[in-house]
C-alpha cells in the first residue's frame, strides 16, 4: 500500500513538473541593448509582472541568430532586419515583432571634426577613403557591422577591408568605441551606446558625432521566438508572453521613459513596422 501511494504521489509530482511554467526565459540579444542598461532595468520589472526571470548573452547579432539555430536560446532580441527576415524565412525563428528605434552615428576624435563638418554621409565616407583616416570596424557579423558594410557599398562602391587604414576590432561596440578613441580614428555606432560610452567618462569623451540623421542609419530592433519545430526544446510560451508584453504600452513607456544623461537611448516602435 505505501509504495502504491509513494508511486501515485511520484506521478503527481511528474505531472506538475511537466505541466508547471519554466521560471526564467533565455535570450540572446545584442551588445548594445545589454551596454546600454536597457535589459538591466527591464529584467525585474518582467520578473515582478510574471514571475519570469530574464536571462541573457550579449554577442552580435550574427551569433545570437547562431545560437537561435543551435539552440542554445529561446528568444532573441536583435537588429538587423535583412538576416533577421533570412532567419524567419529558412525556419529558425517565429513571430518577429517590431519593439522599438535608435539611429546609427558615425563618431570621430574631436581633432578630426573640422574635416567633416557640413559634409554629408557620402562626402565623409569619400574624405575617410581619400585622407586614409583610420576607421574601426567591429567586423563581428553584428547589426553595427552589417549596416556599416551596407553603409560602404552604398556611398563608396565597396567595403575597404583590404586597406591598412581599415581596422577590424572584432570586440564589441564600447570596446571599439575606446579603440577608435586610443587611435584617434572614426567608428560607426548606435547611439545608445555612444550615450552610454559618454556617461561613463561623465561627459568628458573626446569622441563626437559627426554624422547623424540621415535616413539609412536608423536601427531597428525586433524581438523572436526561436521555432520549436527546429528546437522542440525551446520555450516558445515564455518567450510568446515576453513578445507581448515588450510590445505592451507598459513596456514601451518603460523603453520611452529609459534615459541616461537626459538622453532618450530607444524609441518605442511597436506595430509601426517590420521589414
Amino acid at each position: 500500500m505505501q509504495n502504491k501511494l509513494a508511486l501515485l504521489a511520484l506521478s503527481f509530482i511528474t505531472a506538475l513538473s511537466l505541466n508547471a511554467k519554466d521560471s526564467d526565459l533565455v535570450m540572446a540579444t545584442t551588445t548594445s541593448t545589454d551596454n546600454t542598461g536597457l535589459l538591466d532595468a527591464i529584467a525585474p520589472v518582467y520578473k515582478d509582472k510574471t514571475g519570469v526571470e530574464l536571462k541573457w548573452v550579449a554577442v552580435g547579432t550574427g551569433q545570437a541568430l547562431e545560437m537561435g539555430k543551435n539552440c542554445d536560446a529561446d528568444i532573441l532580441f536583435v537588429h538587423s532586419p535583412a538576416v533577421e527576415k533570412k532567419f524567419v524565412d529558412d525556419g529558425y525563428g517565429v513571430d518577429r515583432t517590431a519593439v522599438m528605434y535608435n539611429d546609427f552615428i558615425l563618431v570621430a576624435d574631436k581633432s578630426l571634426a573640422d574635416k567633416f563638418k557640413d559634409k554629408d554621409l557620402p562626402e565623409i565616407f569619400k574624405i575617410i577613403k581619400d585622407e586614409k583616416i583610420k576607421f574601426f570596424s567591429r567586423g563581428d557579423k553584428s547589426g553595427t557591422h552589417n549596416k556599416e558594410i551596407s553603409v560602404w557599398k552604398k556611398v563608396a562602391g565597396d567595403v575597404p577591408e583590404k586597406e591598412s587604414w581599415y581596422n577590424q576590432t572584432g570586440q564589441g561596440m564600447i570596446a571599439t568605441i575606446n579603440i577608435a578613441a586610443e587611435q584617434k580614428g572614426v567608428t560607426l555606432t548606435d547611439r545608445g551606446t555612444f550615450i552610454k560610452y559618454e556617461d561613463g567618462l561623465k561627459g568628458n569623451s573626446n569622441m563626437e558625432i559627426i554624422s547623424q540623421g540621415d535616413e539609412s542609419l536608423k536601427n531597428f530592433y525586433s524581438v523572436m521566438a526561436v521555432n520549436t519545430k527546429n528546437c522542440p526544446k525551446a520555450d516558445y510560451e515564455n518567450a510568446k508572453e515576453f513578445i507581448n508584453w515588450i510590445v505592451s504600452d507598459e513596456a514601451q513607456k518603460f523603453i520611452a521613459d529609459f534615459k541616461l544623461m537626459g538622453k532618450p537611448l530607444f524609441t518605442p516602435d511597436a506595430g509601426k513596422r517590420i521589414e
